[in-house]
């Protein structure tokens, strides 16, 4: 696994929880490839960590194959059979526990995938923060996921988790001076209008440059990522927002090719888009906001 980067704020004020005396609830959100889940991962390395993700959305996924997914996952951490599947509550107790005691960290990864589906998913949940997993008192418990408008209607600004949220990360780039350490002990040899040239290609986002080969030119890479048939960067247009939006993607991208070219108003973006529901294209706008691909 390649060597963890940065993130030192993020450490530092997820570790405070690490001494609490009560239970914790974290949210971390963030665009995909920012490294939500490695950051986590890098927090709870010397810690008990149980890590459950979803399954990505797709024409065929269901309530029954999120829960599915979830057995499998508790039958391959706790080595028991699988579980009957039918009801999240069930499995929330089930997971509960097995971690009464001591320190423990429990990751619920993109959890917008895993819960979509049903609409009872966040009330089970929340029911058992309330009835089993805090009294644990040394257990934290951490909701992670891409789509930030998704977390922010569902989870934080929802009256089922109000007062219960500890703390929320909003994950973002990757500040210039920790990307420049990607380059590792090759960079004093590299110019900064090299690395500028790639990073206007890559942003802060650590999954792209850990892509880079620090002893290339900066047109090598970006062909190698962008360019090249297979390369990272190819159809990650395409991936990411499939990833995210799943059936709604179209629109979203369409949004996004409105303001290539610069600002608009929501009224030229519903011109250009032939639509006459400004307040459709508003929220869609907001998603993209909270997701980090455009900025008001």
């Amino acid at each position: 696994m390649a060597a963890f980067i940065g993130r030192n704020t993020e450490l530092s004020d997820l570790n405070r929880f690490l001494r609490k005396q009560t239970a914790s609830l974290i949210v971390v959100k963030g665009r995909r490839r920012i490294g939500k889940s490695r950051l986590i991962e890098e927090f709870g390395k010397k810690e008990r960590i149980y890590s459950f993700i979803g399954l990505p959305p797709g024409q065929e996924t269901t309530a029954q194959s999120q829960r599915d997914d979830f057995v499998r996952q508790l039958s391959r951490f706790f080595h028991v059979p699988p579980l009957r599947g039918e009801d999240w509550s069930d499995l929330f107790y089930f997971l509960a526990m097995q971690v009464q005691e001591g320190r423990v960290i429990i990751l619920l990864d993109e959890i917008s995938w895993m819960g979509s589906k049903d609409p009872d998913f966040l009330g089970k949940l929340k029911s058992a923060w309330d009835l089993y997993f805090k009294k644990n008192d040394q257990l934290i418990l951490i909701l992670c996921g891409s789509i930030s408008s998704w977390i922010e209607k569902n989870i934080l600004s929802s009256t089922a988790f109000l007062g219960r949220v500890s703390f929320t990360i909003n994950l973002e780039e990757l500040p210039l001076h920790d990307c420049n350490k990607f380059w590792n002990t090759t960079g004093a040899r590299i110019s900064a209008y090299e690395k500028f040239k790639i990073l206007a290609v890559t942003g802060g986002i650590p999954r792209y440059l850990e892509e880079i080969e620090p002893n290339q030119t900066a047109e090598y890479n970006i062909k190698q990522l962008c360019f090249k048939k297979g390369g990272f960067l190819t159809n990650e247009f395409e991936k990411i927002f499939s990833d995210l939006f799943s059936k709604r993607s179209q629109k979203y991208k369409e949004i996004v090719k409105c303001l290539v070219n610069g600002p608009r108003s929501i009224k030229s973006i519903c011109e250009k888009l032939g639509v006459n529901r400004t307040g459709l294209i508003s929220g869609y706008l907001n998603d993209l906001v909270q997701t980090n691909f455009v900025a008001r």
